[in-house]
């Protein structure tokens, strides 16, 4: 039950392109071993446009975060979500980015008339939806939403190094780097990391 809610794997590739609005969406954190799933929707003001969009991946922090403020001023308007280690732990990672893409469209103040999304997948939404490979490179408010979830996402991690410095989060983002892996094997996991992926669930059986 739980696909018919969040998928529409069968939608295919619009040819639809009629007036209203377009929210471009994308997530981050759907590969580390800790923290919330984000998504983030942006609409795009064309009587303002912002230069250097591009893929989150590919740009510097610094870039990033200069990014993030002018998508906030100038956008028409955006949202950013989450969903929770107990959601993705509950639902699944692929459900739960879902459910934090889902959030992010219905948190715009701004209503869509269509939803161009990064990836492959696309969540149940009341309005009309195209999934777009590789979009956070190749579509403007798609970039700009991935930057916002990006840099949204990153804050977490530095934020969550305050309080378990020694998992080193503002440095790998709670991905599964050597030194992440090494921290969880001599410490154990925390309470934001997620029991259910593998290398969480082998340091928990370790302990």
């Amino acid at each position: 039950m739980r696909s018919r809610r969040f998928l529409r794997a069968e939608q295919a590739a619009l040819n639809w392109h009629g007036p209203g609005l377009i929210a471009g969406v994308d997530e981050a954190g759907r590969g580390p071993l800790a923290g919330p799933v984000v998504a983030a929707a942006v609409i795009l003001d064309p009587r303002r446009p912002i230069a250097g969009l591009a893929d989150s991946k590919q740009l510097t922090a610094r870039r990033r975060e200069a990014l993030f403020d002018q998508i906030c001023d100038k956008a028409l308007c955006c949202a950013i979500a989450e969903a929770s280690v107990e959601e993705i732990e509950c639902l699944n990672i692929l459900h739960a980015t879902l459910l934090a893409m889902q959030r992010a469209v219905t948190g715009l103040r701004l209503p869509p008339a269509r939803v161009l999304i990064d990836g492959n997948r696309l969540p149940q939404l009341p309005m009309l939806a195209e999934a777009i490979v590789g979009g956070d490179a190749k579509v403007d408010c798609i970039s700009a939403a991935s930057i916002l979830a990006k840099v949204h996402r990153d804050r977490w991690c530095a934020q969550v190094d305050q309080l378990w410095p020694q998992y080193g989060f503002a440095a790998h983002k709670g991905y599964g780097t050597p030194a992440h892996l090494a921290a969880l094997a001599r410490h154990g996991p925390c309470p934001v990391h997620r029991h259910g992926f593998a290398p969480v669930k082998a340091a928990l059986a370790r302990l």
